[in-house]
């Protein structure tokens, strides 16, 4: 049982749409204006859902995740699973932060990628929506960028 079921399923919800590259459940769950930081495309913020409606179209003609290749022999959804989730909520606010780990199956075994997340989620007229993400490297990243 999670501490706060609600969030738990929104939060999952919304995740399972992005992965599965459905604009209409990622519409309904994020905010127009959503702001978030996504530290391996680039080091400034990206505002608005033009750019993922733009990745998840194109992976969903490639038959890719976020830019994955869909090479044969690896499976064309990860699994997700939330490491260390903590949820905060405060009214009509909630934060969720937690390690995201994808894991897929490849002819030669299971490779998981991790990377930690933010969302903030508020809860509208029309339900939960994500308004914020903020997303870190899982590693001990360098404190300057290489020279």
């Amino acid at each position: 049982m999670h501490p706060d079921p609600e969030i738990y399923q929104f939060l999952m919800n919304h995740l399972a749409g992005i992965y599965a590259n459905n604009l209409d459940s990622y519409h309904q769950t994020t905010y127009p204006e959503l702001s978030l930081y996504e530290w391996w495309v680039t080091p400034h913020r990206i505002d608005g859902l033009p750019f993922h409606d733009y990745m998840m179209e194109s992976n969903a003609r490639l038959g890719s995740v976020f830019g994955l290749d869909p090479q044969q022999g690896i499976e064309p959804r990860p699994r997700l699973d939330l490491a260390n989730l903590l949820i905060q909520r405060f009214e009509n606010t909630a934060i969720a932060s937690y390690t995201l780990l994808t894991s897929r199956t490849t002819e030669t075994g299971v490779i998981v990628h991790a990377h930690n997340e933010s969302r903030v989620m508020v809860k509208f007229a029309g339900g939960w929506q994500v308004v914020h993400v903020h997303k870190s490297p899982a590693w001990n990243a360098p404190y300057q960028p290489p020279a």
